[in-house]
């Protein structure tokens, strides 16, 4: 193919005694004309080579119909009426609703209904504790600043809004619906230029009133690149207030008595370990927390006493368990009133549900009603009863909304399930694991029609690993696409993520990181080795850091696939933190700035390791312009480099997307976006639907 010229630069820094070339530095720049002809020309490129795919069609079809399936939210239930979001087929968004104790629905929040282009999205919500107002938090054309409004649930009228410079708040009202704390930046006037997406504070706001007369509550003197917590107990009277630079797996956390002195007191400050602490209805502390316990613990404390602060004094609710990890829980009430936990476990990737005693005494019973699947959380009325509500969602069945009671505990009964659009394809779940170079095991969920290898096929192996984020199942319009076509889907639980604890978080963080990929690796040679795929017939798939682990992939073992789908990645390990959000994310990959660290990140960085002469697989970049967590510039760089070091006739593309960010986007935007990505790994894969042409695999 002839690529778009893209001039090398003869740049070579000394970064602490290693030179690192940069000969794209140019492409960093949006503005530069360059950079402004060499996208046109990509834009060209990718448009020809993505629309003439024999398979692109096919796949469109069956994507919107299983991309258009709903999506059920757990209701969050205040006072007799319960907020919960739905979308049905045909709908671009989801919508809030409200249900009123005498069953009547009415949507709050429709982002379609306030911008028909699409382009806005509810980041956010959170009602009152009286159920009478509804803080949310809507953004536009994919930036996810998040500006705040307050509505009347009864009247629909919005009373507040928009505050801006709320991007990541958390919500934490006050009784009575008059105040609340939020977090909000401070305004850019206010901090040094480039440091505009920093600088939070916790702040105590009336409603109604001007948010630059807003107490300051938390965060002078804090570093700038810090997420603040906050929340309040249902009386009022407790606030707890948490703290983490970054993304890093450690938090501070403080407790205010709003009835006493209204100070912060600290909780947990200068640990490694993270805590999640509120004050429930029985009016005790609770802790979920990972502090001597990787793979977390519940426990209580007396809030109104700092001596039972000290873990020493903690007394345990739901112990650490030698092969679950702890992920959510609800407090509920026995048919005797007595207070219960309903606990979520994970095990091996995999969700469990089992009901524990609040008085330490230990386990109760197990759910033995879940199916093998995923819960996205429980939730129980914060006043107390015997009801919860579970989300649930598996490789074939959409978010949808079980419905537990104590009454019979083992059991799960239907309480609003997801519609779809058309016929959801038969998929065969297969368990297994690959074994990565340091023998550790790495656990596949392998989907496809038959449930065996019977004999090689197209196969998509995705992953992500990283930041503490567990890939349990889910409906996924895309596999199940590909299934439906022939092919097999293949999700890698690797190191980095949260499936076994925060130990399994850390081996995969830092100087670790190449445990992620060369567990991927693994995963990719035991399909192989197992008669699932060829390496002409692997593709690999991710984004974000999912992306830069399909890079890493690309650069490391570019023979072992035939084709990749890299998407908003980082690529360039480099001066990842001068862009975007990267600085808040140096506690997980490390930082260029210290010697040490810039060599593991040398070690990996997949623009850096790009060899001229090496015929690498084809690779479709997808980039949204509008991204303001990883900037595109990473898929630039390493689109350009590779173009100029391939020797292969696999072709090399990047699509850009405008007026998309990050996160959510509405569904036609994701029907077209999959049905390019999977049209593309067919053609390079072998993978063609009954009906259509073989395309050409690499060889």
């Amino acid at each position: 193919m002839r690529y778009p010229d893209a001039p090398r630069l003869d740049l070579v820094e000394d970064l602490h005694g290693h030179p690192v070339a940069d000969p794209y530095r140019w492409l960093e720049d949006d503005d530069d004309p360059r950079t402004t002809a060499w996208a046109a020309g990509q834009d060209e490129l990718a448009t020809g080579l993505l629309t003439g795919l024999p398979t692109r069609a096919a796949f469109a079809d069956r994507l919107t119909e299983l991309v258009h399936a709903g999506a059920v939210g757990i209701p969050v239930r205040r006072r007799g009426r319960a907020f919960s979001t739905r979308r049905d087929p045909g709908q671009e968004h989801a919508v809030l609703r409200v249900t009123e104790p005498d069953g009547t629905v009415r949507v709050l929040i429709d982002p379609t209904a306030l911008d028909p282009a699409g382009t806005t999205t509810l980041d956010a919500w959170s009602p009152s504790w009286e159920g009478d107002r509804l803080a949310y938090q809507l953004s536009v054309g994919g930036d996810e600043e998040s500006q705040l409004f307050v509505l009347d649930v009864g009247t629909g009228e919005v009373l507040e809004g928009p505050i801006d410079r709320c991007r990541y708040s958390p919500v934490a009202w006050l009784p009575g619906g008059e105040e609340l704390f939020y977090v909000r930046r401070l305004a850019p006037e206010l901090v040094p230029a480039g440091e505009e997406q920093f600088h939070r504070r916790v702040w105590r706001h009336r409603v109604g009133s001007d948010p630059d007369s807003d107490v300051l509550v938390h965060g002078e003197g804090a570093d700038p690149a810090t997420y603040f917590g906050a929340r309040t107990s249902a009386d009022g009277r407790w606030l707890v207030v948490s703290a983490s630079i970054g993304t890093a797996p450690r938090d501070d956390v403080w407790l205010a008595d709003l009835a006493g002195d209204g100070a912060l007191r600290e909780l947990q400050v200068g640990v490694d370990a993270q805590t999640t602490a509120w004050v429930a209805r029985d009016g005790r502390l609770w802790l979920h927390t990972d502090r001597d316990a990787p793979r977390n613990r519940l426990v209580v404390a007396d809030p109104a006493d700092p001596a039972s602060w000290a873990p020493a004094a903690w007394r345990e609710v739901v112990p650490q368990q030698p092969d679950g990890v702890l992920s959510d829980l609800a407090l509920v009430d026995s048919p005797d009133g007595g207070l219960q936990v309903l606990a979520v476990h994970a095990v091996d990737a995999t969700d469990r549900l089992s009901l524990w005693s609040a008085d330490g005494s230990g386990r109760l019973a197990e759910v033995s009603d879940l199916h093998p699947g995923s819960v996205s959380g429980v939730s129980a009325p914060p006043e107390g009863g015997t009801t919860a509500w579970v989300g649930f969602t598996d490789h074939s069945t959409p978010p949808s909304v079980l419905r537990w009671d104590a009454a019979d505990p083992t059991a799960l009964t239907t309480w609003e399930q997801a519609p779809v659009a058309g016929p959801v394809p038969d998929v065969r779940v297969v368990e297994t694991h690959a074994t990565s170079a340091d023998g550790t095991p790495v656990h596949l969920f392998v989907l496809s029609q038959t449930g065996t290898p019977e004999t090689p096929r197209p196969t998509v192996l995705y992953g992500y690993g990283g930041f503490n984020v567990s890939l349990t199942p889910a409906y996924s319009a895309q596999a199940l696409a590909w299934v439906a076509a022939g092919g097999v889907w293949v999700v890698a639980n690797l190191r980095g993520g949260s499936e076994h604890g925060e130990d399994w978080h850390r081996a995969g963080m830092r100087e670790r990181k190449q445990n992620v990929f060369d567990d991927f690796t693994a995963a990719a040679e035991h399909l192989i080795a197992s008669g699932w795929t060829t390496p002409a017939q692997l593709a690999v798939m991710g984004g974000s850091n999912g992306g830069l682990l399909v890079g890493a992939m690309t650069t490391q073992h570019p023979d072992l696939v035939a084709a990749v789908v890299c998407s908003a990645p980082l690529l360039d390990m480099v001066r990842y933190e001068l862009f975007g959000l990267g600085r808040t994310w140096n506690d997980e990959y490390g930082t260029a700035s210290d010697p040490e660290e810039l060599g593991w990140l040398l070690g990996y960085s997949p623009y850096h390791r790009v060899v001229e002469g090496t015929a690498y697989p084809a690779v479709l970049f997808t980039t949204f312009e509008s991204d303001t967590r990883v900037h595109p510039l990473h898929a630039r760089k390493l689109a350009a480099a590779l173009q100029h070091a391939t020797s292969a006739e696999a072709p090399i593309v990047l699509r850009r997307e405008l007026s998309v960010g990050h996160g959510a986007r509405a569904v036609s935007r994701t029907v077209g976006l999959a049905a390019d990505q999977l049209a593309f790994l067919a053609a390079f894969t072998g993978l063609h639907p009954a009906g259509q042409p073989s395309p050409a695999a690499k060889s």
